[in-house]
């Protein structure tokens, strides 16, 4: 079943044509790959995706609500989070304390008021930072964290929301190779909860992890598949070769 369907969707900045009748259909519990040359669309279209900018023309549906014109918050609280490139944590707080925050920020007035508060939401806090390698790091300002490690705390930030769709803009950007693979590693058991839409530029690590790719070339599909498929397209090898 499809949890986000893409049909038709343009963009426009000015005289740019940034998105050009987009296609897409994203399966539920997935991993997705958006992949391309520079300037081809990718990170365009998952702020159209999260709200963070509204197509032009087409259709946006997540989880069968349409969501064209809805806003980010909206889209947040039905289960949709983007992590961008650019990591969001808050330096001056330690690790626990930006999960803690994440957390308590999906959650309801009446839930907040009716809760343990911090001691009721441990469990789950340590169990999350478990999961991310960051146990040991609880006490740790987020600041004093290695880049690869932040990228990791964020991306756990989004996790413990246990939102149904996420969107990862380069999620590995900066990181060395031991640290892509051990995020590869990181992000594979919340496939059982959460679906991935993640644009990256490393083709390997991404065909490592995700079940299907769309090629995006100048604002428009240009190929989209399973992984075998698109390693076999002759028009996406033509544009890795001469246009990467």
């Amino acid at each position: 079943m499809a949890i986000l369907e893409i049909k038709g969707v343009c963009k426009q900045f000015g005289s740019l044509r940034a998105l050009e009748g987009i296609d897409i259909s994203v399966e539920q519990n997935t991993f997705h790959g958006l992949i391309g040359p520079n300037g081809s669309g990718k990170s365009t279209l998952l702020k159209a995706i999260a709200g963070d900018h509204y197509a032009d023309e087409g259709t946006v549906i997540f989880d069968g609500m349409d969501i064209t014109e809805r806003s980010p918050e909206f889209r947040a609280k039905n289960g949709l989070n983007l992590k961008f490139q650019i990591t969001s944590i808050f330096p001056e707080l330690s690790t626990y304390d930006n999960i803690l925050l994440s957390i308590q920020s999906s959650q309801t007035i009446w839930s907040l008021v009716t809760s343990k508060g911090k001691s009721g939401l441990d469990k789950n806090i340590m169990e999350t930072l478990e999961q991310f390698k960051l146990a040991d790091r609880a006490e740790t300002l987020a600041g004093e964290l290695s880049h690869g490690l932040q990228q990791w705390l964020e991306i756990a930030m989004s996790v413990i929301r246990k939102p149904k769709l996420l969107l990862l803009d380069e999620p590995t950007g900066g990181m060395s190779p031991e640290e892509r693979r051990a995020t590869g590693e990181l992000l594979l058991p919340i496939k059982k909860e959460t679906t991935l839409v993640i644009v990256e530029h490393d083709l390997d690590w991404i065909k490592e992890i995700c079940d299907n790719l769309t090629v995006l070339d100048q604002g428009k599909v240009l190929d989209d598949g399973p992984v075998e498929k698109i390693e076999r397209s002759e028009r996406v090898k033509e544009v890795y070769t001469t246009r990467v």
